[in-house]
């Protein structure tokens, strides 16, 4: 039977529709898609897409399933390797990773695997409501810091193996960068709920509004009978451009603005949190967080929003769905573009004037691309004579963020380094015994599977500990 050259397109809302709502953006798989797309697998005998996987989900046979009709069979073979199946259809940047190792992505386009794995979580989370059952417990306890996504996986690989794990987060929800970071219209939170509910099915205990430097140590977990910790606390200390104007009012970093939004639900109608709605909006930086700053804010009733990047969009390392998304929703890309100086309104005559000190424009320069250095990279460099001024009246800069250095402050021996990330060994283990790290407090931000896979990597090695102790 000949093989179908394009993979089955995700069903969307229309972007004008969309532009306007909290909606999630993607709808879903139908059965009959899912099993089209599944029949596209080529079931190779080498499984290369399996290695493209950080958490080692065994695609081939989860796809067999569902090739088969067996879409409770394609979960629970998912779920062998992933706590968190739901997310990561939706989040995961599978077009670097799996996909882009399939070997019918050689001359056709690679199977949905993404699409397929939402469409499995899905359907299970919609048709299965037997809980999962909790493991005979081992006796020995560990503590979990953050329930972002490495966290979760750690505490959800532990969990199945009988270990008593507690995690605390110090928000007042669980889910860390999956709630605070990533909108609702690209990952509902009623998704992260179900994940979590399922974990703590499995036995896991989540603690909310507990800063571990703060609230409680890490040297305290094990005064409290804890015998192993894992760091997974993300990387939520935001990085600014220092240029002149970034102390103005209107100026957030993209962590601030997402939270205040998704966390704080500033989008609702009848929202307590202050956020700026309207004008025009510059969303500084091409990540998938700018992208998703960027679209946020249109939502919210911003007139313009710019994408300010200094490099092209060849190098734009943003999602090429969520950039796609994000051009057919209206957003205006300035590229090879660099901000100076972010202006404000000043009015000397009279300082009790209430647009004193607001956002009222940037001050940028043009940007040329070098020749590639020895890595393949170009670097921007500034045209002389190339400033230029628009109006703006929010300014989100999103430029990258590093781990927060509370944890490293009050825990004895930690050792970090000069980016403020915890060194670990290639099994997670930091210098202090018992205490593992991963995800983005190790490597600074990253992907939401890359932490996946460093949460597994350290429950794997946190099991030997133990269970050798």
């Amino acid at each position: 039977m000949a093989v179908n050259p394009k993979k089955h397109e995700m069903p969307a809302q229309a972007p004008q529709k969309r532009k306007h709502n909290f909606s999630e953006v993607a709808l879903g798989y139908t059965k009959e898609m899912a099993i089209g797309e599944a029949e596209r697998c080529l079931n190779c005998k080498n499984q290369p897409c399996v290695a493209g996987c950080p958490v080692n989900i065994n695609i081939p046979d989860f796809i067999g399933h569902i090739k088969d009709g067996d879409f409770e069979g394609a979960y629970q073979e998912i779920t062998k390797s992933s706590s968190l199946p739901a997310v990561c259809g939706r989040v995961c940047p599978q077009e670097t990773q799996c996909e882009s190792k399939c070997t019918l992505g050689i001359k056709f386009e690679p199977v949905g695997i993404g699409y397929l794995e939402r469409f499995v979580a899905d359907w299970h989370n919609e048709n299965i409501k037997e809980k999962p059952k909790t493991p005979l417990s081992n006796g020995h306890k560990v503590a979990i810091v953050g329930s972002g996504p490495s966290g979760l996986t750690c505490a959800g690989d532990l969990a199945k193996e009988g270990f008593l794990v507690t995690v605390y987060e110090a928000f007042h929800t669980a889910g860390g960068v999956l709630v605070y970071g990533i909108p609702e219209f690209r990952l509902p939170k009623k998704i992260v709920s179900k994940e979590v509910e399922t974990l703590k099915d499995l036995g896991v205990k989540i603690e909310t509004n507990v800063v571990i430097g703060k609230t409680l140590t890490v040297d305290e977990l094990f005064d409290m009978g804890f015998e192993a910790v894992f760091i997974g606390s993300g990387a939520g200390l935001p990085a600014f451009m220092n240029i002149p104007g970034e102390s103005l009012k209107g100026v957030y970093s993209a962590n601030e603005f997402l939270t205040r939004s998704n966390l704080m639900k500033a989008y609702k109608g009848d929202s307590q949190t202050p956020i700026m709605k309207g004008g025009n909006v510059a969303v500084v930086g091409g990540g998938n967080v700018a992208m998703d700053a960027a679209r946020t804010a249109l939502r919210l009733g911003a007139e313009n929003v710019y994408i300010v990047y200094r490099r092209s969009m060849d190098e734009i390392p943003a999602r090429k769905e969520e950039v796609e998304h994000a051009k057919e929703e209206g957003v205006i890309f300035k590229l090879l573009t660099n901000p100076v100086e972010i202006l404000g309104y000043n009015n000397p005559d009279d300082p009790r004037d209430p647009k004193n000190g607001f956002v009222t424009g940037m001050k940028a320069v043009k940007m040329e691309l070098s020749e590639p250095d020895e890595n393949g990279r170009r670097k921007p460099v500034t045209i002389e004579g190339s400033e230029f001024c628009f109006d703006v009246d929010t300014v989100i800069m999103s430029i990258g963020t590093s781990p927060n250095p509370l944890i490293k402050d009050t825990t004895e021996g930690l050792m970090v380094n000069n980016r403020g990330g915890i060194i670990v060994n290639e099994d997670g283990l930091t210098s202090k015994e018992g205490v593992y790290a991963g995800g983005d407090a190790v490597t600074g931000a990253a992907t939401v599977i890359s932490a996946m896979g460093a949460g597994k990597t350290a429950a794997k090695a946190i099991k030997e500990y133990l269970m050798n102790k």
